[in-house]
């Protein structure tokens, strides 16, 4: 575990990476998305070490993404179910998605998202649920919330990129 500073431990992001920073919580999270409920099935689709495995699914489950759930009594044997918490993740993996075939399959996407009902190619982008305008770097700052320190104050004050009071980044 990393050492974790006040300003970490205040930021969403820096509690999200907590959480779920860890490369094979990700890969974990996203085959969960795809089914994947078995220890077994996780290993086999991972290639993951059974204690690396452990670990992780035991750190998801007491983070709160899967409660564990007997599925065989002799012997004892598990599922890892997602939970509401987990899936309200599911827009970071499909934001990684859309970011991975945008920038990194040179020859083409391997891996759509696609409408269920339709199966058409969707196109994911985040956007504004009051105004339904894609949010990017041009148009949002951080500001302070209701909870945040003094030290969160002063932080996001002293923001460059991110302050409302200065030109947005990339202009």
């Amino acid at each position: 575990m990393q050492p974790k500073s006040p300003s970490i431990l205040e930021c969403p992001v820096g509690r999200a990476v907590e959480t779920v920073g860890e490369w094979w919580s990700i890969l974990i999270l996203r085959d969960a998305f795809q089914g994947t409920t078995k220890f077994d099935e996780f290993s086999q689709s991972l290639g993951i070490a059974p204690n690396i495995l452990s670990r992780r699914l035991a750190h998801l489950t007491e983070s709160g993404m899967f409660v564990r759930r007997r599925y065989q009594e002799r012997p004892p044997r598990y599922e890892y179910v997602l939970t509401d918490k987990a899936r309200d993740f599911f827009p970071v993996i499909v934001a990684l998605l859309a970011w991975g075939n945008k920038h990194l399959a040179p020859k083409g996407e391997s891996i759509l998202l696609a409408n269920r009902s339709d199966v058409r190619p969707l196109n994911p982008v985040v956007v504004d649920a009051v105004d339904m305008r894609p949010i990017t770097l041009a148009n949002a700052v951080v500001v302070a919330g209701p909870r945040a320190s003094r030290g969160m104050r002063a932080r996001l004050a002293s923001l460059k990129a991110m302050n409302p009071a200065i030109a947005p980044a990339g202009d």
